[in-house]
């Protein structure tokens, strides 16, 4: 079963930074595309950044240049460096993995399929202006 743990939220003035952590357990990390979701209150929850089925990352626009996805080799797990906060930043974020599955005659995927896709518990972060 795999199983994912964030840390790293706070609380942080406009302009600070923060780096989100993901430890992972109950899988391999190569099968799996890896990401980072948000919701703030009253919201849908976001995509925000993930390493894909191949490997490439890609982000969000309103994190475009600020944050930046890694993977975490010793943890097994994933980093989420968060530069330039904004208020608008608030919200809960999460970490997320997502089978990769191998679609004859396209390639890999990100698999969509609920049994496939994992969700840590969330970790606040709070900027204030």
């Amino acid at each position: 079963q795999v199983q994912l743990v964030e840390s790293g939220g706070g609380s942080v003035q406009a302009g600070g930074s923060l780096r989100l952590s993901c430890a992972a357990s109950g899988y391999t990390f190569g099968n799996y595309c890896m990401g980072w979701f948000r919701q703030a209150p009253g919201k849908e929850r976001e995509g925000i950044a993930r390493i894909g089925s191949e490997g490439s990352t890609t982000y969000a626009d309103a994190v475009k240049g600020r944050f930046t996805i890694s993977p975490d080799i010793a943890k097994n797990g994933l980093y989420l460096q968060m530069n330039s906060l904004k208020p608008e930043d608030s919200a809960m974020y999460y970490c997320t993995a997502a089978r990769r599955r191998l679609i004859a005659g396209f390639g890999f995927v990100c698999s969509t399929v609920k049994a496939d896709n994992y969700w840590g518990q969330g970790t606040q972060v709070t900027v204030s202006s």
